[in-house]
């Protein structure tokens, strides 16, 4: 069983008056649900989901158990467990960036070696820019595929494939209202880009990108 393809080790608590929310995010890479325990995580959820170079992710991976330097009994389950394209792997904790006291350093560090023995990679993931994680939750409501209608996207590729204005261009292939949820799926799947550090409108450049 190959990590990305195993079930969560723990259950997620979902109870009224918990500090954090949990849920299941639609991972359309996949066409499946992973868990999150937090919106932060969900946003990283939802960063891999919209990065390319990621197959495949599962939350609550696998429990970490080992004695620390007072020979107590410590255990850690990290957050996710991502497969890259060329085969590779990352191993995720997502934590703010200032709620790590040192207890909780030291796990993610004993993480990271743990992974490097495993010939994993691993990172700690914190806040995010507020504009990149805008402008991608608002792609994500495009990322089924249902969106991807094939003569319309046929349209819009041809219409930005010299870079136009993103309603210039929705206005060029189509009924705007029609193009648009298309278009934003395309930008979803990389087809199309955009400088997404800047907060996306009317005007925002859009240009020909990769292949997904």
């Amino acid at each position: 069983m190959r990590f990305e393809d195993a079930l969560q080790v723990r259950e997620f608590r979902f109870e009224k008056g918990l500090r954090n929310f949990a849920g299941w995010w639609y991972f359309a890479t996949t066409d499946s649900h992973v868990g999150f325990e937090s919106w932060l995580e969900r946003d990283h959820l939802m960063l891999m989901d919209f990065d390319p170079e990621v197959t495949a992710v599962a939350s609550q991976p696998f429990w970490l158990r080992w004695r620390d330097g007072d020979d107590k009994s410590r255990r850690h389950v990290p957050d996710y467990f991502a497969r890259r394209r060329d085969g590779s792997a990352v191993v995720v904790d997502v934590r703010p960036d200032d709620r790590i006291p040192p207890r909780d350093a030291e796990t993610f560090a004993v993480t990271a070696a743990a992974c490097e023995l495993a010939g994993w990679g691993y990172r700690r993931s914190g806040d995010l820019d507020p504009v990149l994680a805008a402008n991608v939750r608002w792609l994500s409501r495009y990322r089924h595929r249902r969106f991807g209608v094939p003569e319309v996207a046929a349209a819009l590729l041809e219409a930005f494939a010299g870079g136009r204005s993103l309603f210039e261009g929705a206005e060029a292939a189509g009924d705007r209202l029609r193009t648009l949820p298309v278009l934003f799926h395309l930008m979803w799947q990389r087809r199309l880009a955009a400088d997404l550090s800047v907060p996306l409108g009317p005007a925002t450049a859009v240009w020909p990108g990769g292949t997904r």
